[in-house]
C-alpha cells in the first residue's frame, strides 16, 4: 500500500457517477424490465475508460474503475451468488424516525429519484449462499487493467472494492441459515473469491463496510449498543477469515455511517467501535471526517493510534453536498489529521463516501463531483507544501 512519501496522496471511496444511459439500464433491470445485457456490458466497459480519464484529470493518485460495471456497491452480487431471492424493504433509520417533518421532506426528495434502491426490493437469503462463478470478477479486473494499460498517466496505485460480509448479511435478510454466525461464515467464504481475485490481479482491495457503523441506527436501532458491538466483533472476525490469503498491507477498510443527508444524531460514536475495528487485519482505514457529525473524530487516533505500518485515508470532502470545498479548508483538514497521526506519510486525502453508491442515488451532480475532486487535489498540494518541508 502506497504511503504519502513526499506529498499527500489523493484517493476516494469507490463509486463515481455513472453515465445516465447506463443508470437507466441498471434501473430497468432492477425493476425486472427486459434489457439488453450486452448493451449494459458495452456501455459499462466504455464508462470505465471515461471515469479513469476523469480521475487522472482531477488529480486522483489512487483510483479505481468507479464501480461503473456494477449497479450498486453490494447489490451486484445478485448475479454472482447463489441463494438470493425474493425481496424485502429495509427498516427505517433511527435518525429519520424521530423527525416527522423531515420524513416528509425525505419522501419528497427521494420520491421521484430514478435509481437502484439500496432500501427497497432487496433480495433475501433463501438458500445456500455460494459464489457461483468467478468469471465476472476476473473479467472486471482484466478490463480495468486493459484501460490502465492504455492510460498514459497511470495511477500511483489502483484499487477495487468489494463489500463486507456484514452489509450483505443485514441488507439481504436471512431466511435460510439457523444463525447470523452461519450466514456470515457462508458470506465470508463466498466473498473470499472476490477478495482473492482483486489482489491476485494486482489491485489494492478496499472492503466497503458501512455495516460496522451504519447498522447501529438501522438493524440495531432499538437494541443496546453492546448488541451492536457484538455484531461488529463478529463481522470483523469474519472479514479477517475472508482475508486469509490477502497480505494485510494490500487491503484498506472503509467504514461509514451511511451516505444519506439526514440528521445522523443516532449514529454510534466512532469511539464505541474503533477498538473493535482496529482488530481488522488491514493496512489502513478509510473514514469520513468532512461531514458535520463526525468531523471531530479523527482526534481519537491520538489515544487509539494506528499500528506502525497502517495508513489513514481521511475523508476531507463531503460526498453529500454540492458545496465545492475551498482548497484551504481541505488543506486544514488534512493537516489536522496528520498532526494527530504524527506522520504525514501515513495519511492520504479522500472523500467521506462514494458519490453514487447505488446507480442514480448520488446527491452531488456529476460536474460538481469532478470539481470537488480537483479541489481535493489542490488542497492536498497546499497541505503537502506545509507538511513536507
Amino acid at each position: 500500500m502506497q504511503h504519502s512519501k513526499d506529498r499527500i496522496l489523493t484517493t476516494h471511496t469507490g463509486s463515481l457517477p455513472r453515465p445516465e444511459t447506463l443508470t437507466q439500464l441498471y434501473v430497468k433491470r432492477s425493476r425486472g424490465e427486459p434489457v439488453d445485457q450486452a448493451e449494459i456490458e458495452r456501455i459499462g466497459a466504455e464508462a470505465v475508460r471515461g471515469v479513469v480519464a476523469k480521475q487522472r484529470e482531477a488529480g486522483i493518485d489512487i483510483g479505481n474503475n468507479g464501480e461503473q460495471q456494477r449497479d450498486s456497491f453490494f447489490l451486484y452480487l445478485r448475479s454472482r451468488l447463489s441463494g438470493l431471492g425474493g425481496s424485502w424493504t429495509r427498516p427505517t433509520r433511527g435518525d429519520v424516525d424521530r423527525y416527522p417533518e423531515f420524513q416528509k421532506l425525505w419522501a419528497r426528495q427521494y420520491g421521484g429519484t430514478v435509481g437502484v434502491s439500496n432500501l427497497m426490493g432487496i433480495p433475501k437469503a433463501v438458500g445456500e449462499v455460494r459464489y457461483l462463478d468467478d468469471t465476472a470478477i476476473h473479467e472486471e479486473c482484466k478490463h480495468f487493467k486493459s484501460v490502465l494499460d492504455q492510460t498514459p498517466d497511470k495511477f500511483a496505485e489502483p484499487f477495487m472494492c468489494a463489500p463486507s460480509p456484514g452489509i450483505v448479511a443485514l441488507a439481504c435478510k436471512n431466511e435460510h441459515y439457523d444463525t447470523l454466525d452461519a450466514y456470515l461464515a457462508a458470506l465470508s467464504r463466498a466473498l473470499q473469491v472476490e477478495y482473492d481475485a482483486i489482489v491476485k490481479h494486482g489491485y489494492l482491495l478496499q472492503i466497503d463496510a458501512p455495516d460496522l457503523a451504519l447498522e447501529r441506527h438501522i438493524t440495531y436501532k432499538n437494541q443496546p449498543v453492546a448488541a451492536f458491538q457484538e455484531f461488529v466483533e463478529k463481522t470483523v472476525a469474519t472479514i479477517n477469515a475472508a482475508l486469509a490469503n490477502v497480505p494485510r498491507e494490500r487491503v484498506r477498510l472503509h467504514v461509514c455511517w451511511g451516505n444519506s443527508e439526514s440528521p445522523h444524531d443516532r449514529d454510534v460514536p466512532l469511539e464505541d467501535i474503533l477498538p473493535i475495528l482496529q482488530k481488522a487485519k488491514v493496512g489502513g482505514f478509510v473514514l469520513p471526517f468532512a461531514n458535520p457529525r463526525h468531523a471531530h473524530e479523527f482526534k481519537l487516533f491520538a489515544k487509539m493510534p494506528l499500528q506502525d505500518d497502517q495508513i489513514l485515508v481521511a475523508g476531507v470532502i463531503d460526498s453529500l453536498t454540492n458545496f465545492v470545498e475551498h482548497p484551504e479548508v481541505v488543506a486544514d483538514r488534512i493537516e489536522r489529521v496528520a498532526q494527530v497521526v504524527g506522520d504525514p506519510s501515513r495519511v492520504q486525502a479522500g472523500t467521506d463516501c462514494g458519490f453514487d453508491t447505488s446507480a442514480g442515488w448520488g446527491r452531488v451532480s456529476p460536474d460538481v463531483v469532478w470539481a470537488k475532486l480537483k479541489t481535493l487535489r489542490d488542497g492536498a498540494r497546499i497541505a503537502s507544501s506545509r507538511l513536507f518541508k
